[in-house]
């Protein structure tokens, strides 16, 4: 059993910042559609029967590169395998695996042309939706396999963090804006995970020299309608994966706008990581590298009286 360590952050609670900002305001008929076809038919799939005899593989090697063909095969563009510590578990829960098989769908370029925007929110949820069948898919071959695991879907309700788990499975590097910058899919993906006490070969995390490129590029900041993300990093966060001091958003003004902003995603549609070669578009469409932004006034920040990971507060 693996226990949560005492500096592990708190589960997000959604509807104690929504009830903190006058409640859900955003109506998006796509984006309640894939949320309730999530709840409806992707979490009764989360479990399932295990197969009685285990396969066995010659290597943990093997077993790693079987299921991340796998997992590639069913539709996923990036995955990693990482080990699980107490620090990449959530504040108060447990997981008794010992792995995490990390996987990641990216979100098409072509819906972020303007932000914030209904079609970037649906496409945000259309692959949560997508990579939700991903992990379901990946955690039933393992069943098959004979081994038992626990999804942890990429929209949340999880036990385990995705982003330090992608992080130690070689993804990229944490950004300004609290995302990983990806190599190759730049920010503009999402990530879900199975864990499981399967033998795996773990990777390794990755020095992309994406962190330096932050520290120098200040788009993300410049752009952010809610001025939430920081000049510096915070040396009281804690490092990352590759020993730098972390940034941390704020995230009492940057929720008030996310929640009443079409979702906003504008730190990510702005990001010229790597002259932007991620946003291209290859199936033809005609794309800008730059998205039209068409930024409110933010609302006043908030900070609810609940149990809530730490941030800053930034220029107020």
């Amino acid at each position: 059993m693996i226990f949560a360590s005492e500096y592990s952050p708190t589960t997000f609670r959604w509807d104690d910042w929504y009830q903190a900002i006058g409640g859900r305001t955003i109506s998006i008929k796509d984006v309640d559609r894939y949320l309730h076809d999530i709840r409806e038919f992707q979490y009764p799939r989360f479990s399932g029967e295990i197969h009685p005899t285990k396969t066995l593989f010659s290597s943990s090697k093997h077993a790693s590169d079987y299921i991340k063909q796998k997992a590639l095969s069913f539709g996923a563009d990036e995955v990693g395998i990482a080990e699980i510590e107490p620090s990449d578990v959530y504040r108060g829960h447990s997981v008794q695996e010992k792995y995490a098989i990390v996987i990641g769908q990216k979100m098409l370029w072509r819906e972020f042309q303007e932000v914030p925007n209904e079609q970037s929110a649906i496409e945000c949820l259309r692959i949560y939706f997508s990579l939700g069948e991903i992990v379901i898919r990946i955690a039933q071959e393992i069943r098959n396999l004979g081994y038992p695991c626990t999804v942890e879907h990429p929209i949340g309700d999880s036990d385990v963090l995705h982003i330090p788990l992608a992080l130690k499975a070689g993804f990229g590097e944490l950004g300004r804006h609290g995302s990983i910058i990806h190599p190759k899919m730049g920010p503009l993906f999402r990530l879900g995970s199975v864990i499981t006490n399967m033998e795996l070969s773990i990777d390794s995390p990755i020095d992309a020299g994406i962190a330096k490129f932050c520290d120098n590029c200040k788009a993300c900041r410049i752009f952010c309608p809610a001025k939430a993300i920081p000049d510096q990093r915070s040396p009281e966060a804690g490092k990352d994966h590759l020993g730098n001091d972390r940034y941390i958003i704020d995230t009492g003004a940057c929720f008030p706008y996310f929640g009443t902003d079409n979702y906003c995603s504008v730190c990510l549609a702005v990001c010229v990581y790597n002259h932007k070669d991620w946003a291209k578009d290859f199936e033809g469409f005609q794309t800008k590298l730059f998205p039209n932004l068409q930024l409110k006034t933010p609302p006043n920040p908030v900070d609810p009286e609940i149990d809530k990971h730490w941030y800053p507060l930034l220029h107020r």
